[in-house]
């Protein structure tokens, strides 16, 4: 049985062409800085970000973590949303290897409230931990994979900045941020003082992300990626997955986005509760009252997804999910959610 698999964009498998991009790389110790291929990737990522230097990691766990060491010392305070990746799913990494307090404030706008944001920082005094991060997501993922626009993210950092904070974005689907708004990556990524990219989501890349920033940062992270296990050798067989993800498969997000979009809108004619987001991407949420029964219905007929909560799914599409599949999909599942009841 042939699946549609819409239960993330990491799912992809890499293409003939990606495949011999990878058998082709030319590599080296990248521990020693010596592994061309990997350069290349950090040289265009930095390009493309706006920022002056960048640095590979293995995931974007791994990249956000690398980030906030980078960032914080231990017994210092960052400021993330409520339903941020970091605080829900990166296992607590901040406070088990940084030591970092997660100050917390809603983003149920896809962003951090400004308001709760600068009331987490609070004056110099003994009795507390200082703010010194301010964490932004975009796409934000469990707020629907809503883009938040460029002038709101510039309202937020000018908020950050007057309170002395620096700015880390979780981009782990920044691209597609970019597509969403039809603008180019830095004018997200430009604003914030590092960001981490993951190749490994919507560009289809099987593995990595990308931080960048400025050189003395990505100097500083360089040297706790080694503490965190993160010196590879010879990676440039990833990186060139992700130069040819980069290069072939970045502009074609908007048919993500619109494939998405069809799902939505067959599950809303079949009566089903789909979420409202004020600038999708590839995700659709919705609510149903035993999610994991729907996804083991659908599972049986080759339509995979994951229950996000008991009663909410998450659909995700990705490069591997044509437009014929998203029909098939969304149709599949308003009949099973209908047998159901």
């Amino acid at each position: 049985m042939n699946c549609i698999d819409l239960r993330s964009d990491t799912v992809t498998r890499p293409s003939e062409g990606m495949r011999k991009a990878m058998y082709q790389a030319e590599v080296g110790d990248d521990v020693y800085c010596e592994d061309p291929t990997v350069r290349r990737l950090e040289e265009t990522m930095a390009g493309l970000s706006g920022h002056e230097s960048a640095l590979f990691a293995s995931s974007g766990t791994m990249g956000n973590l690398v980030s906030l060491l980078t960032h914080c010392g231990r017994g210092d305070a960052a400021i993330l949303g409520a339903e941020s990746h970091i605080l829900f799913f990166e296992g607590g990494g901040l406070a088990a290897f940084g030591g970092i307090l997660p100050l917390v404030a809603d983003d149920a706008t896809g962003l951090p409230d400004a308001a709760q944001v600068a009331a987490h920082c609070r004056p110099s005094n003994v009795h507390v931990a200082p703010a010194r991060l301010l964490c932004v997501e975009n796409t934000h993922n469990r707020r629907g994979g809503n883009a938040s626009s460029p002038e709101e993210l510039a309202g937020l950092v000018r908020v950050a900045r007057g309170k002395g904070l620096a700015v880390h974005m979780d981009g782990a689907r920044v691209f597609n941020a970019a597509a969403a708004w039809n603008v180019p990556l830095e004018t997200f990524t430009k604003q914030v003082d590092s960001v981490q990219i993951c190749l490994s989501k919507g560009l289809g890349a099987p593995v990595g992300s990308v931080i960048c920033s400025s050189r003395e940062f990505i100097d500083r992270a360089r040297h706790w990626r080694k503490k965190v296990g993160g010196g590879l050798r010879q990676v440039g067989v990833l990186a060139a997955a992700g130069l040819y993800a980069i290069e072939h498969n970045a502009a074609r997000m908007a048919e993500d986005h619109a494939n998405a979009a069809r799902i939505g809108e067959i599950l809303r004619d079949g009566g089903l509760d789909v979420q409202s987001v004020r600038k999708p991407t590839n995700m659709v949420y919705f609510a149903v009252k035993n999610a994991p029964e729907l996804a083991s219905r659908c599972a049986g007929l080759g339509v995979l997804f994951s229950p996000a909560d008991e009663g909410r799914v998450r659909l995700v599409t990705h490069l591997d999910v044509s437009a014929a599949d998203a029909v098939k999909a969304a149709e599949c599942i308003v009949r099973e959610a209908r047998r159901a009841g």
